[in-house]
């Protein structure tokens, strides 16, 4: 992770901003399209979608609104898995740029580990990818064994695994089998869905001048993790990239890694039903 250019390697050689915008839940159209102009005009080079979302097009209005050139712009966006499949994903792919009206995604991921369904979705991710009409590819919500299925199928590893993660749900062990493997992480739901009413984030919040959620936001940071806070106020979105100008100390971090009670405000990825 690059502090000065706020940016991570993957393991694919692509360079990837640590701090995004996210985008669930927003609606389309001047919804998505004003928070995305915004963020960009701000300083955001990242924005996360999906196209269960149902806001790509938006999110494209607010790419060119913005007047951001698109190759400084890391878009991503996800197969959900009611298109998952071989050929339905390349078709996913292209409604996806078709709705966002560009000419190609930064990052494109499989959603959720629906079984019997995700191995024939990262194989058609694969071959969008050494199409060269992606410049990378990964999975989110993937545990262990559905990273492992990958790297024994596919000679191409996911550059990232997008995972709910956050003080509350810190995910070592998956955290650390993404370290050793060279996939990068990124954290959805990074600020617990405003949770964010506890003691220690305030307290160690006053010492640096800053809120809770750019504690939380700084604590990811430094754990070499990406985030892709989600805002639909103007004033958060700015906050929330205000964070590369202080540094948490090992204690301060080690006394935020002790605040984990592995819950989740998102489905289990062992137990869904979508």
């Amino acid at each position: 992770m690059n502090e000065k250019n706020n940016t991570i390697l993957l393991n694919n050689g692509v360079t990837m901003p640590t701090l995004g915008l996210g985008v669930f839940k927003i609606g389309d159209g001047k919804p998505v399209k004003d928070v995305v102009s915004y963020a960009l005009k701000n300083g955001y080079r990242a924005i996360d979608t999906a196209s269960v979302y149902g806001n790509e097009k938006g999110v494209g209005e607010g790419i060119r609104d913005s007047g951001v050139k698109r190759e400084n712009i890391f878009v991503t966006s996800k197969v959900f898995t009611h298109e998952m499949g071989y050929q339905e994903t390349l078709e996913a792919y292209n409604r996806s740029l078709d709705k966002l009206q560009l000419s190609y995604l930064d990052l494109y991921l499989v959603h959720w580990p629906k079984e019997g369904k995700y191995l024939e979705t990262y194989r058609a991710l694969v071959d969008l990818y050494k199409d060269g009409k992606v410049k990378a590819i990964g999975v989110s919500n993937f545990q262990i064994s559905h990273l492992k299925a990958l790297m024994e199928n596919f000679d191409v590893l996911p550059s990232v695994n997008q995972i709910e993660l956050h003080p509350l749900l810190q995910q070592l062990e998956l955290r650390n089998f993404c370290t050793l493997n060279n996939i990068a992480t990124i954290a959805w739901s990074p600020l617990m869905k405003g949770a964010l009413d506890i003691p220690l984030l305030k307290e160690i919040g006053k010492k640096y001048a800053k809120s809770a959620a750019q504690v939380t936001l700084r604590w990811h940071l430094q754990n070499n993790i990406i985030v892709i806070p989600k805002s639909v106020h103007f004033s958060y979105i700015k906050e929330n990239a205000d964070i590369f100008d202080f540094m948490l100390s090992e204690e301060e971090m080690e006394k935020i890694a002790s605040l984990n009670q592995d819950k989740r405000f998102g489905p289990d990825p062992d137990n869904f039903d979508f």
